[in-house]
């Protein structure tokens, strides 16, 4: 059976590569982790939807059953060989190709010709302000330590990544800002 890869999948193997793990362990190290800022995990159903899938792909299977009187019953899963050699070739995929993956901030500027140029300036505006408290929140992240130690950098690449994209697309957005208050840059409202 092919596995249609995603970050979610992806996740879950690279966290059971560590050890057997049950739902809710490999949702609370995405967040304790911090790659809740790559991977959505805003849904456990959709953590254990995915579960189901990776188990019935081979990838993933069952283990034993813990109980813990403070807690409902819960399935340890571990990784098989295939999953760990498809999160190998995932991997592999993901560090080598580059993919169009559809982000809303383009889509969005491909139709800023709907507004007028002022609009569009006064919004690039916000969100230029929002990607300075982003970039900011990100760095303090690059500084962070645990228990006095700080964070070893192959922990943190995909952070070192996210304030590289903000950072271009701040200074990619001041620049817009500028043509378009200098007028290089304009259009009139509507349909192109």
């Amino acid at each position: 059976m092919t596995f249609r890869r995603s970050s979610l999948a992806l996740a879950i193997l690279g966290l059971l590569e560590n050890g057997p793990l049950h739902p809710y362990g490999i949702q609370r190290l995405i967040k304790q982790w911090g790659k809740d800022q790559v991977v959505n995990v805003g849904q456990r159903t959709s953590l254990y939807r995915m579960i189901v899938r990776l188990e019935e792909a081979g990838l993933i299977t069952a283990g034993a059953v813990e109980q813990d009187e403070r807690y409902p019953e819960r399935t340890v899963y571990h990784l098989t060989d295939e999953g760990r050699a498809v999160c190998r070739e995932w991997l592999a995929e993901i560090l080598t190709t580059p993919r169009n993956e559809f982000p809303e901030f383009p889509a969005g500027l491909s139709f800023v010709m709907l507004l007028p140029p002022e609009t569009a300036g006064e919004l690039l505006g916000q969100r230029r302000e929002r990607l300075t408290k982003r970039i900011a929140e990100l760095q303090l992240e690059l500084r962070a330590d645990v228990d006095g130690q700080p964070i070893p950098r192959f922990a943190l690449l995909e952070t070192e990544y996210q304030v590289a994209v903000a950072v271009a697309e701040a200074k990619w957005i001041d620049a817009v800002l500028h043509d378009l208050r200098t007028g290089t840059l304009s259009w009139t409202p509507g349909p192109a």
